[in-house]
């Protein structure tokens, strides 16, 4: 009779070794997994763009984006993900679905994505080298400056990818995946970055 175990497990869990991969010496790509994060996809109404993009103001703070861009509230970033639709990311419950559920109630449709997608963090000097090699997308910094985000596709997997804040002088790149394709994608990715050398880990935090 099989085992069967109900632990719950990333997408990543049995494709990320944490350490060192690729080219010996400094390592030009980092590739960290983000974990237990929440996600919820906001979607407005027929007819309800403006009534969501007031609630959106009111509960974060800020606008939400209304084209291609990711934005950073105090405690969640809103993430463009098509028209009149967005992504709300956060950490410890702040903006679960039930609580948006509440602020949103009558002009937009809400989506618990948070155990659907895989999140993977690339920066380092060669980060843009190697995304090169997977996406049609122009990242040079004066065309794909931080808060830029795209829906797009790498080696035909669909993911959102935006630009987040510099860490270390290096920019951060942010890969949502749906999780049934992150494995496939996370070893395309290595084969992609080994020539430059890579750290692998993973982090709790956003």
């Amino acid at each position: 009779m099989a085992d069967f175990s109900w632990d719950i497990r990333g997408p990543l869990d049995r494709a990320l070794v944490a350490g060192a991969y690729g080219a010996q010496g400094d390592a030009g790509v980092s590739l960290t997994e983000i974990r237990n994060f929440d996600l919820v996809q906001v979607m407005a109404r027929r007819g309800k763009a403006g009534e969501t993009a007031k609630a959106a103001k009111a509960r974060f703070g800020i606008a939400a984006p209304e084209t291609p861009r990711a934005v950073a509230a105090a405690d969640a970033t809103l993430i463009w993900s098509g028209p009149d639709q967005f992504l709300v990311l956060s950490k410890d419950g702040r903006h679960s679905i039930e609580s948006l559920a509440i602020v949103f109630a009558g002009s937009a449709s809400l989506s618990d994505q948070s155990h659907a997608r895989a999140l993977i963090s690339v920066s380092g000097d060669k980060a843009r080298a190697m995304l090169a090699k997977l996406s049609s997308i122009d990242l040079h910094p004066d065309v794909f400056g931080v808060g830029a985000a795209a829906a797009t596709s790498m080696d035909h997997t669909s993911v959102t990818l935006w630009r987040g804040n510099d860490r270390s002088g290096q920019a951060v790149f942010n890969l949502l995946v749906f999780a049934t394709f992150a494995e496939s994608l996370w070893h395309t990715i290595l084969d992609s970055a080994a020539e430059y050398g890579v750290t692998i880990g993973h982090s709790e935090e956003l």
